[in-house]
């Protein structure tokens, strides 16, 4: 583990990564050598807009610390306006996981491009410590409200 000591508790993120941008940027990271927490499980995903509220309280209701969706910039889209719809999703997302008690710096919602491996690095460590800093996420299954299938 990078730049943790022995025994110290890492958080579980699972970051939600769109193809085009954002997925690319971390690959960038990775092929740089770039540092970032061991701590952050990818899943690739066509659009940051296909993040739906179900995957993130699975994530959480699984056992996740923080949940991390990025996507590409405004106006960079691949899918016209899919950053946007995430955008308006986490922020109802959000309001509704504070309402039962889930802090809101558990979810996070970023832009990072093909070209910003640095920056994608920087913001897996940014996200890794602002959990860390909340501690570790009670167990939310009773807590969060079931999402069904439409």
């Amino acid at each position: 583990m990078t730049g943790t000591a022995p025994g110290q508790w890492e958080p579980r993120i699972v970051a939600f990564l769109c193809n085009w941008c954002s997925y690319a940027g971390a690959d960038l990271a990775g092929v740089s050598r770039l540092a970032y927490p061991p701590s952050l499980r990818i899943v690739r995903v066509p659009c940051s807009g296909r993040v739906s509220a179900e995957m993130i309280l699975d994530a959480l209701k699984a056992g996740a610390d923080g949940v991390l969706v990025s996507g590409c910039h405004p106006g960079d889209c691949h899918y016209l306006q899919g950053n946007l719809v995430a955008r308006r999703r986490l922020s109802l997302l959000k309001r509704l996981l504070e309402f039962v008690g889930v802090e809101p710096g558990r979810v996070r919602l970023a832009w990072i491009s093909a070209s910003e491996g640095e920056q994608f690095a920087a913001l897996a460590r940014e996200v890794t410590e602002g959990v860390r800093a909340l501690g570790p996420a009670r167990r939310l299954a009773k807590t969060l409200p079931e999402v069904r299938h439409a």
